[in-house]
């Protein structure tokens, strides 16, 4: 009796707990629904619309467009909210591509199937085709509404009843007026991409009150809602051309310290998510250009739950060792750091792809940077790999590369008595763990190289006011996030192909040549031969542009030696610019038509990316193996 009445007391402790953090939550909930139903009112005009105008006409196509303009309006009204309570049925409302496969981390756990979007933007795009049937277009807009009626099901709007999920609504709201609203990455028709932005800030504002009167708890302060009227001021004042927005300032002086409150309020108020969206985050993370902004990999691998500095700093030693260690490879002479060249950024700057295990032909990709590796969910260039741990083991593996044998390779690193010792000691850290394993290496050589990519660029130390940017490379920021297009596939902050909420890695597909007379596409399939259909085809993970000015040879296949060649490239419309037969092509064939000077400046902004690293000096030797053969290996390996 007396364990029940306990029960029953901290039961009733919970209730009045959560009623008295509920709030009056009928405005706040009220503000959501009749902006549903205005939304859903504006698609059945613009349904009816399409039903009744003459599309054969450019009048009729005008009057379509018209009428999508006004929808989209409506919906960035509500973006806030819809974006966030269900991504997966906003891709209905405005999806940006019509088939798309799904990368996020959940692809961890299952693998990526297809999902068919609809909507505005794909309507929008559909007007250009050069036959447009009216069955096409009824059906995309006919999806979207049906979209939004789930928006309406109560297993969505049951989360307006607590304050929780609105903070990470905002917050995603902040990161995409940082990466997606101003750079045309879903509005076909860049005249529209500053007047949507200047409605959807105004709209929040009368979302931002209705929360405030239901849960005056929890409330956004006077400093958040007065930042947000500046921004709105900002905005109002700004060219209505995308081109010439000043994102830089935008970005720095209201998203940036607008995403620090928000985070600050999410630790004050101690709210709680539950989406699986808002799983890379990092909550006290007070800037979006922080370092630890959002998680992706986890460099430790079986050694995730050491703390300990000191173990950390000996893990560090031990997998600097084994990095250029070619103990790791079958004929003790190829190293990690034979290709990943430590002081040329964990690349190599000298060479189109690198020898093969051979040491006669060339192997099929360049080889990437491992600087920044860990802001990706997926890795290699085609995706293969969910972890580093699996990304090491299958370069050290691979009869391509270093050919090495696991059972070997444990055996020769044990063999050395300064790994066996270190190693054994390591041990009592891996809970469940008996002996040393191939695990425990791989873990040691991928904390070892990912330490180098904490360290901050200019840009980044300008976005938090730490020092000034020059005048060219905030015009380049400008242009890259608008004209010359690099900010839909290259997204804020780590400007790789991962943007919010930053949980999946995008693949495009831009027609690489194989040589530089254009003479042919690549013929490396890419992402397809992980997972094959024809939208994956000559498809590849974006990669960064951190670092860029000294990670050349650039492409996948090392195609291009300069960023200006780059720069040509996609100026003139990738492989389809350059009349390669590239059906499925991602980047826009047209030409973005750069000037001299606006090339430079991208250039400038590009330099404002390289980060301050502090690299080391290789070990002066290797540890010494019970095996005397294995004594004679090279610090680096030989090739």
């Amino acid at each position: 009796m007396f364990r029940l009445s306990s029960i029953l007391f901290s039961l009733t402790l919970i209730a009045l707990f959560s009623l008295s953090f509920r709030g009056n939550e009928t405005e706040y909930a009220d503000c959501y629904r009749q902006a549903v139903e205005d939304f859903r009112s504006r698609q059945m005009r613009l349904l009816d619309e399409i039903q009744t105008a003459p599309i054969s006409t450019d009048a009729g196509l005008e009057s379509i467009r018209k009428e999508i303009a006004a929808t989209r309006l409506k919906l960035k009204a509500i973006d806030f909210w819809l974006r966030y309570l269900e991504p997966i049925g906003y891709k209905k409302i405005n999806g940006p591509l019509p088939v798309e496969w799904e990368t996020e981390v959940f692809e961890k756990w299952e693998k990526p199937y297809k999902r068919e979007a609809a909507g505005l933007t794909l309507a929008e795009l559909y007007l250009d085709e050069e036959m447009i049937e009216r069955d096409t277009l009824l059906k995309l807009i006919q999806l979207s509404i049906d979209a939004t009626k789930i928006f309406t099901a109560d297993s969505i709007t049951r989360h307006l009843a607590t304050p929780d999920h609105f903070f990470f609504a905002n917050r995603l709201f902040l990161m995409n007026l940082a990466t997606v609203y101003t750079t045309g990455f879903e509005c076909p028709n860049t005249e529209n991409v500053i007047p949507e932005l200047h409605n959807m800030i105004s709209e929040v504002k009368m979302i931002y009150a209705c929360f405030n009167k239901s849960f005056s708890a929890t409330p956004l302060p006077d400093a958040y809602l007065g930042l947000h009227e500046n921004m709105l001021a900002f905005v109002t004042a700004q060219p209505q051309d995308f081109a010439q927005f000043d994102h830089f300032t935008f970005i720095k002086d209201y998203v940036n310290p607008l995403f620090a409150l928000n985070q600050q309020l999410i630790q004050r108020y101690k709210v709680v998510s539950r989406s699986f969206n808002d799983y890379s985050i990092n909550n006290n993370a007070l800037s979006i250009f922080d370092k630890s902004f959002y998680r992706m990999q986890h460099p430790k691998g079986v050694y995730s739950l050491v703390e300990d500095p000191t173990v950390l700093n000996e893990i560090d030693r031990i997998g600097k060792l084994l990095f250029y260690d070619p103990i790791l490879s079958t004929n003790n002479m190829r190293s990690c750091a034979s290709c990943h060249i430590p002081k040329q950024y964990f690349t190599d700057t000298t060479a189109q792809t690198a020898l093969q295990f051979d040491r006669q032909q060339r192997l099929p990709r360049n080889t990437p940077s491992l600087v920044n590796v860990i802001y990706n969910h997926l890795l290699m260039l085609d995706g293969k790999h969910i972890s580093l741990q699996a990304q090491a083991k299958d370069v050290i593996s691979n009869l391509i590369e270093m050919a090495g044998n696991e059972k070997e390779i444990v055996a020769k690193v044990l063999s050395c008595k300064e790994y066996k010792t270190a190693f054994k000691k390591l041990l009592k850290y891996t809970p469940g763990e008996t002996e040393v394993s191939n695990r425990h290496i791989l873990s040691a050589i991928t904390f070892y190289y990912s330490k180098f990519s904490y360290s901050v660029a200019p840009f980044d130390e300008a976005m938090h006011k730490q020092q000034q940017l020059d005048e060219q490379s905030k015009t380049g920021f400008n242009l890259f996030m608008s004209k010359a297009e690099c900010g839909t596939c290259h997204f804020v902050p780590f400007f790789n192909g991962v943007k919010p909420p930053y949980v999946g890695s995008e693949f495009e597909v831009i027609g690489v040549p194989a040589d530089t007379n254009f003479s042919r596409i690549s013929p490396d399939s890419g992402r397809y031969k992980i997972h094959p259909a024809s939208e994956t085809l000559n498809a590849f993970r974006t990669g960064t542009v951190r670092n860029i000015e000294h990670t050349k040879p650039y492409m996948h296949n090392g195609i291009f030696n300069s960023l200006e060649a780059v720069l040509e490239f996609y100026n003139a419309g990738g492989g389809q610019g350059r009349g390669l037969d590239v059906a499925n092509q991602t980047l826009s064939g047209d030409s973005l038509h750069l000037t001299a000077d606006e090339k430079i400046a991208l250039i400038a902004f590009m330099q404002s990316l390289n980060e301050k690293i502090t690299f080391e000096n290789p070990p002066p030797r290797l540890p010494v193996s019970s095996n005397e053969t294995l004594n004679t290996r090279k610090v680096a390996g030989e090739y």
